[in-house]
């Protein structure tokens, strides 16, 4: 693989404060792409304008009506001419060197739909290295990706046929989304991954899709992936996916949407914990969930940044 095979699709959605900063990480690479499609989803601040006014040959923003995350995503990779498509969200920047060494691993490590790098978390004016694996190479993506980090939209270049011919990411799915296509992809196609960290994902910029829940308006679910005909592990980590969607979609209030998970995966072994957790919560009033999972989520966050 080669930078000039490689397309990067950027999502935008009211990502005024950010986008540029994205956008110059990925003309700030040793090794520049094709091109750059910015795929506007019908921003109502000046994020669009702010492409706009950027003076760059490689550069091509593309304007739609909002369908969401999904259906921008996938518009990039459909309208993308290269056989790989890296994609990077608007809030999130790469290292100067991640097109660089995404390429070193598709030439190390050739045949796979994905390859992935790793990266730190900006936390405000912190960062702080992720849990993913530690070593480079193939990986057992649903081994590793029930413990740490494997692949995030921003660190992941794809196989543009492969990802196009499994329906790309669910239009109308408001979390999870991600989890859904690399399920499918890791299903009939291998990981390549390199503990470099070469992206910073942002949790504190404007906008976050998830900080933001919406109705689902998607034909499918992550429930739709648990099949007794697939591998024990894949399972599991779409139970877990599924687990922490339907714990968030509780706390705002979808009781008997976080009761038809429950029942779904109530047979996992390996997210024992994750399913006892939302049936608890699920069994609280409506007024005290949010408040109790983010004082959770306060304490997990400190437990991790120090290693404990």
């Amino acid at each position: 693989m080669r930078s000039s095979e490689i397309t990067v699709v950027i999502p935008l959605y009211n990502k005024e404060a950010e986008i540029e900063r994205a956008v110059r990480s990925v003309l700030g690479q040793r090794t520049l792409p094709h091109e750059v499609i910015v795929v506007d989803d019908g921003s109502t601040d000046r994020s669009a304008e702010i492409v706009a006014r950027i003076d760059h040959p490689l550069i091509r923003l593309i304007r739609q009506q909002n369908r969401g995350v999904s259906a921008a995503r996938n518009r990039g990779m459909e309208e993308a001419s290269t056989p790989w498509v890296a994609l990077l969200d608007g809030d999130d920047t790469w290292r100067e060197g991640y097109l660089e060494e995404i390429c070193r691993l598709a030439e190390r490590y050739p045949d796979c739909g994905a390859y992935a790098t790793g990266f730190d978390i900006l936390n405000g004016e912190e960062l702080t290295p992720a849990n993913c694996p530690t070593s480079e190479g193939v990986v057992d993506f649903f081994r590793e990706a029930m413990r740490r980090y494997v692949l995030i939209p921003s660190t992941t270049t794809l196989n543009r046929e492969v990802a196009l011919s499994l329906g790309g990411f669910p239009e109308g799915m408001r979390m999870g989304e991600d989890q859904y296509l690399w399920t499918r992809l890791n299903r009939t196609a291998q990981t390549a991954f390199s503990p470099k960290r070469e992206v910073i994902y942002s949790r504190t910029a404007s906008n976050r899709s998830a900080a933001i829940w919406r109705p689902e308006q998607c034909a499918t679910s992550l429930e739709a992936l648990y099949s007794p005909d697939a591998s024990t592990l894949s399972n599991e980590y779409i139970a877990r996916a599924a687990l922490g969607k339907a714990l968030l979609i509780s706390s705002r209030g979808g009781s008997k949407e976080a009761r038809q998970t429950l029942e779904c995966f109530r047979s996992t072994r390996l997210n024992r914990f994750a399913w006892w957790k939302l049936r608890l919560v699920n069994s609280l009033p409506v007024s005290w969930r949010s408040p109790l999972l983010a004082a959770y989520n306060r304490l997990a966050w400190f437990v991790a940044k120090r290693g404990l």
